[in-house]
């Protein structure tokens, strides 16, 4: 049985930094609620980053954020949409993935009635999409990732996954830090690499 306090998920150590913790997310499978997909991009991100929404301090938003690792930080991005992320690194210190783009495997039809689109490739391809079509709000903010309504399950060993980095997309600040990762030519990014 696993412990609603554990770090290790997936075969992932969540007290690891951000940025060793994102790459090792692509391939990985979440699902909410038993809707959701293959991890293929995510984002990095640190509370010593100007990006990051913990760099100025814990506040009642990001609060989820300097939590216990293993579990989610979801906000709201430009009032519209909610985005995911998984807290990483020891309670207190500020830092997350944030979860970009899923290829989508399990409970599509559910998933395509809350997007309003038959496209899979546009189900899920983006924070705010994938977050939609699972059906993620501020009822999942820190939450543990290591039991209902998330399941995480590792990358399948038998395939192999080409893990690519860039610059994040769609911030201000600290625009050239390469912490964005993806699966390559993964049909469903968000915005391809270059």
């Amino acid at each position: 049985m696993t412990s609603r306090n554990t770090t290790v998920l997936a075969g992932i150590d969540f007290n690891a930094p951000s940025f060793v913790v994102a790459p090792q997310l692509i391939g990985t499978t979440v699902l909410v609620n038993g809707a959701g997909g293959r991890i293929v991009e995510v984002e990095a991100y640190d509370r010593d980053d100007p990006a990051s929404h913990t760099y100025g301090g814990p506040s009642a938003r990001n609060a989820a954020m300097f939590g216990p690792p293993a579990h989610a930080y979801v906000y709201l991005s430009h009032g519209i949409h909610w985005c995911l992320n998984f807290v990483c690194q020891e309670e207190g210190h500020g830092a997350g993935v944030l979860i970009r783009a899923i290829e989508p495997l399990r409970g599509l039809e559910a998933m395509r009635v809350r997007r309003g689109q038959l496209d899979e490739r546009m189900l899920c391809s983006g924070p705010g999409k994938l977050c939609q079509a699972m059906a993620v709000t501020r009822e999942h903010n820190g939450l543990s990732l290591a039991g209902a309504p998330f399941a995480l399950a590792a990358r399948d060993p038998a395939v192999e996954v080409a893990v690519v980095a860039g610059p994040r997309i769609g911030i201000s600040k600290a625009v050239e830090v390469p912490w964005r990762f993806g699966e390559a030519g993964s049909r469903f990014l968000s915005r391809p690499f270059r």
